[in-house]
């Protein structure tokens, strides 16, 4: 799914966009876009009059005529060429999801008994059976067995993951593959309505709206294009007072160079190319709208495991008791987590190996293990020659040695509790029921996380941890890992409870979540970010869907966001510019002849009037296609804060929105001058 390629402009898709602005130049399209739908009028009236300077000589030359509206035309189709090929880049992607999408024979589960079918005659509430080397012809929720899945198809990466039933991990996409084991799947989804249908749709357009930003930008440019018509009707009354005749092509030029054309040419480039680089980040939107929020948040929450710590707890020091043998006491946690297959029983084995200096140690033979449960707190080993090693929680094993007449040594308590403020887990070994020392286990914190914590502390964005943990150990990782704030022993009804009350406050809050206990919480939250491998639920609660189930991916959804809103707002501050610069080029040059007053405002010393009008219109025009590499990538961002972000994209696309039109025009203008 990832990406293929970073070039902006592959062959393939320029020419499906060229030939898609010349379909898009239809009236009823184009009529969505006011501000260059106006120009697609005003090229229209400047055909008619560049047929009737052909026999009237006072609208005229015809070669003049004909050239305005050959730039008013390339004006609108560079417009429709940036929409066209911010769509085609999106249309390039669904090519290869359909790909993906080929169709798969399934084995269906009936009465029983399996039947072949094919994967589009599955529904909602079949069941079927995959193997290893088969692929999940649809999306569904494993409810028998475990597997390792090959989802490189959809997410892009070569790393198999695994799926298993009745956790959060349970959920399995069509179209990737069963590397091992079996697996018996529930289908949750319709035909046409699976997760990769929806992404095929997302990315081709048919789901894509304008946001509300988008909106209320649309109504303001075409606020002030209906200003300009104004500004242009009222002008005929004073070239009639000045005794200067103004021609037609004069009028619709002056009004195509005032009126906001960079920005509106652009507007629809710049939000589908943000959903797109959202998509390229393997983060499938379900509207524009959630990529614009993301760039408005004040408050994210964060899980702690597998988000801002690597997700397992890992064995980090060994503190034997007084009087106990460090090597002896390495050996006893090496034994007691020989058949302990968590995470935190591999690192406790590695650690010690590493300590010692020895090779594996191995468990002396018809040894009994003892597994962990729930009841007794502890797990360990019993040797045939009665050696009896436990390793569990503080008071399990404490227990253990009172009910033995041993005491527990001082010292180590005050280990544990030294370990337990540190917002680490102690767990204590024990041999032939004498306490022997303390393991130390501790959450790893992810490397950088501080950083992009940082970094979004900039942007102005509270950042929330939310655990299980108690109070205590919250506190030191939430510390460690500069967090601003943390909800400790959190349930379900927390998570809710802390979104309600930041959105009271009026602020826009995103959520992170994977499992059916985190739906409520993504469907309140402004931005919910669903992990890919999660439930059903939650993927259809949130309203975006990390493919990567990357937790850290919601720090770049927030830059993401940040980067379209800063796009259109910089494209919009330069546009603006450029009609201040179009302005002083037009009007001087248009009345200095009759008013030579106005002399002294034609600072550019453009060449004559038709000049002037000519060198605006084909700057205005160039203009488009120039700005569109910037649409498409997006202004880069950096997380500072909005006042600073505001002064300086004022100075540079403001600055520069008035200083290059000046340049461009003039240059313009010396070529075109000695062409009249």
């Amino acid at each position: 799914m990832k990406s293929t390629s970073n070039t902006l402009f592959q062959g393939d898709q320029v020419k499906d966009a060229l030939k898609q602005s010349l379909i898009k130049l239809d009236p009823r399209i184009l009529v969505r876009n006011p501000v260059m739908f106006t120009v697609e009028i005003g090229t229209a009236v400047m055909a008619i009059v560049t047929i009737y300077s052909l026999s009237n000589g006072s609208q005229g030359h015809f070669g003049y005529n004909f050239t305005i509206f050959m730039v008013l035309l390339l004006t609108v189709l560079f417009a429709n060429f940036a929409e066209a090929i911010a769509e085609a880049r999106g249309k390039a992607q669904a090519e290869s999801l359909r790909k993906t999408r080929e169709e798969t024979p399934a084995r269906l589960l009936v009465n029983g008994r399996e039947e072949k079918v094919m994967s589009s005659q599955l529904k909602k509430g079949d069941v079927f059976i995959c193997e290893t080397g088969d692929n999940i012809p649809t999306d569904g929720e494993i409810i028998e067995g475990i597997a390792t899945i090959d989802e490189s198809a959809i997410t892009g990466e070569s790393a198999p993951v695994i799926r298993e039933s009745g956790g959060d991990k349970s959920s399995v996409t069509g179209g990737t593959k069963v590397l091992s084991d079996k697996i018996k799947v529930m289908v949750t989804t319709q035909p046409g309505e699976s997760f990769l249908d929806k992404m095929i749709a997302l990315v081709e357009g048919a789901s894509r709206q304008k946001t509300p930003n988008e909106i209320a930008l649309t109504i303001l440019l075409a606020g002030f294009t209906l200003i300009f018509v104004i500004v242009c009707v009222t002008l005929q009354p004073f070239a009639q007072y000045a005794n200067t005749p103004i021609t037609i092509a004069a009028f619709i030029s002056l009004f195509v160079c005032l009126i906001p054309t960079t920005i509106g040419g652009l507007l629809s480039a710049i939000g589908i190319a943000g959903m797109d680089r959202a998509l390229r980040a393997n983060v499938i939107t379900k509207s524009g709208r959630a990529v614009e929020t993301a760039g408005d948040l004040d408050t994210l929450l964060l899980d702690k495991t597998g988000t801002i710590t690597i997700g397992n707890r890992k064995a980090t020091n060994f503190y034997p008791a007084n009087g106990v043998d460090v090597n002896a006491f390495t050996k006893a946690c090496i034994l007691s987590s020989l058949a302990d297959e968590t995470p935190e029983g591999k690192s406790i084995v590695e650690l010690a190996e590493q300590s010692i200096g020895m090779a594996a140690i191995k468990a002396p033979k018809d040894s009994v293990f003892i597994k962990f449960t729930a009841e007794t707190r502890s797990s360990g080993l019993d040797t045939p020659d009665g050696l009896r090693i436990r390793k569990g929680a503080f008071d399990s094993i404490r227990n253990i040695a009172k009910k033995a007449g041993n005491l527990f040594p001082a010292e180590t308590e005050e280990q544990v509790r030294n370990i337990s403020s540190n917002g680490g887990t102690p767990l204590v070994v024990s041999e032939n029921e004498q306490i022997l020392g303390v393991i130390e286990l501790q959450d790893i914190i992810k490397p950088g996380i501080a950083e992009r914590f940082e970094r979004l502390r900039k942007m102005g964005v509270k950042t929330v941890m939310v655990t299980g943990d108690n109070p205590l150990t919250a506190k030191f990782i939430a510390e460690k890992a500069g967090v601003d704030d943390f909800i400790a022993e959190a349930k379900p009804e927390d998570k809710m409870n802390y979104i309600k009350k930041e959105q009271q406050g009026g602020k826009l809050v995103a959520m992170m979540g994977d499992g059916t206990n985190d739906a409520p919480a993504l469907a309140q939250a402004d931005v919910g970010v669903a992990m890919n491998s999660g439930t059903q639920a939650a993927k259809e609660a949130g309203n975006m869907v990390d493919l990567d189930n990357d937790p850290t991916k919601l720090i770049e959804i927030v830059e993401i966001g940040k980067q379209l809103l800063m796009t259109r707002g910089t494209l919009t501050t330069f546009s603006i510019a450029n009609d201040v610069a179009k302005y002083f080029a037009i009007v001087p040059a248009l009345f200095m002849v009759s008013i030579p007053a106005l002399k002294t405002l034609n600072i550019m010393a453009l060449h004559s009037p038709q000049s002037a009008i000519l060198s605006a219109v084909i700057f205005n025009a160039i203009i488009i296609p120039l700005l569109i590499p910037l649409a498409l990538r997006g202004v880069a961002y950096k997380p500072i804060g909005a006042s600073a972000l505001l002064r300086r994209n004022l100075f540079i696309y403001g600055l520069g929105g008035v200083i290059i039109p000046f340049i461009g025009i003039k240059l313009i203008d010396l070529v075109v001058g000695t062409l009249i």
